[in-house]
């Protein structure tokens, strides 16, 4: 088990300890003053911080990696969310090796996707998101190294008390749960030369594709969903250095074509860009 996986074990199980000691401080009258138990979290934020901000051993620093030119994932209109373009870590950590990492959000046209609200509705359902059920393609020819798909679609979370309710309770007990809850229903792909692109927030029941399978760019993969830590259907896409997100550190990319979109840019991605006939990613 590497110090990465350790340090994120260590940091889940302080949590739960700091939780359940404030219910046994509450349950059984434990005569010391509650504060106490703050220690066991601020451990828990410090073991997470270091290993989060901590950028490896020099040949390992994401930042040594030159972007990796991979086909789009979709097709359509869409509009990228918490780009890389505009800062990194571009989801304000390097966890879960997401450091690279993009959000996007179908557009087919203008105010096709609803917009976030302050009172109503508190939530939406997800087919009143374009993106919904959008088809994830392959980015380049690869193999499947995971294919998660037992997670439900929640509703969305684009109110401010729905918003509140992911960040103070939601977050926290998916994050207690592990990976797997935070990034939901998922596809990783190895791609060779130790480059995996991760699909996260896939749609339950949608897995085109199972692990060990053989995949060719363009192919289908799964479709878009609102699982795991997600305020609306979205797709969440990243390169990384291993298959396992808990571990992995985040490698730079871009897409044939586009680029790396900046936050609110708008793009299109005609069918045929995602039709990419190499055997692995390479370098620009």
């Amino acid at each position: 088990m590497t110090a990465r996986k350790l340090a994120m074990a260590a940091f889940r199980c302080l949590q739960l300890a700091f939780i359940c000691l404030v219910i046994a401080h509450i349950s059984l009258g434990f005569g010391y003053p509650v504060l106490w138990n703050l220690l066991l979290l601020v451990l828990a934020y410090v073991v997470v911080i270091v290993m989060n901000r901590w950028g490896g051993t020099p040949d390992r620093r994401p930042a040594a990696h030159e972007p990796v030119a991979v086909a789009p994932p979709v097709t359509g209109r869409w509009t990228a969310l918490n780009s890389p373009a505009d800062r990194t870590p571009s989801h304000g950590t390097h966890a879960y090796g997401q450091t690279f990492a993009i959000d996007i959000v179908a557009e087919p046209e203008p105010g096709a996707r609803p917009r976030f609200r302050l009172l109503w509705p508190l939530a939406r359902r997800n087919r009143d998101f374009p993106a919904f059920g959008a088809p994830l393609l392959a980015v380049a020819d690869g193999t499947v190294v995971r294919a998660t798909d037992r997670h439900r679609d929640h509703l969305s979370r684009t109110s401010p008390p729905a918003l509140l309710y992911l960040m103070l309770a939601e977050a926290s007990v998916r994050e207690i749960s592990g990976v797997g809850r935070i990034v939901g229903n998922h596809v990783v792909l190895d791609l060779g030369d130790g480059t995996y692109a991760m699909y996260a927030h896939v749609q339950r029941g949608s897995l085109a594709v199972r692990e060990g399978d053989r995949v060719r760019a363009g192919q289908l993969l799964a479709r878009c969903g609102n699982s795991g830590n997600s305020t609306e259907p979205h797709l969440h896409f990243q390169l990384m250095d291993g298959p396992d997100p808990d571990t992995a550190r985040g490698i730079p990319f871009e897409w044939h074509g586009i680029g790396v979109p900046r936050n609110g840019e708008v793009f299109d991605v005609p069918a045929e860009a995602t039709q990419e006939t190499s055997q692995a990613p390479s370098p620009t």
